[in-house]
């Protein structure tokens, strides 16, 4: 069974491509549209970004730190 640490990085690397590929695949279909996507390229990588700070910030990481910090 996929856990959800394995989840995690698996989406990062999606995410961070997702912006590109969503991006092409508007530009193919017409030359127009290219121009409206052009915005779409840097969302990729900050959505995977933002997914690593999640996971940092209120994920299990961060339960173990706060639990570390109250065992001192």
């Amino acid at each position: 069974m996929l856990e959800r640490a394995d989840a995690i990085l698996a989406m990062i690397p999606l995410l961070a491509v997702s912006g590109l590929a969503l991006r092409s695949l508007i530009a193919v279909t017409g030359v127009g549209t290219g121009l409206l996507a052009a915005p779409l390229t840097p969302a990729g990588p900050l959505v995977a970004l933002a997914v690593v700070f999640r996971e940092l910030l209120v994920g299990p990481v961060a339960d173990q730190a706060a639990d570390s910090k109250r065992n001192d």
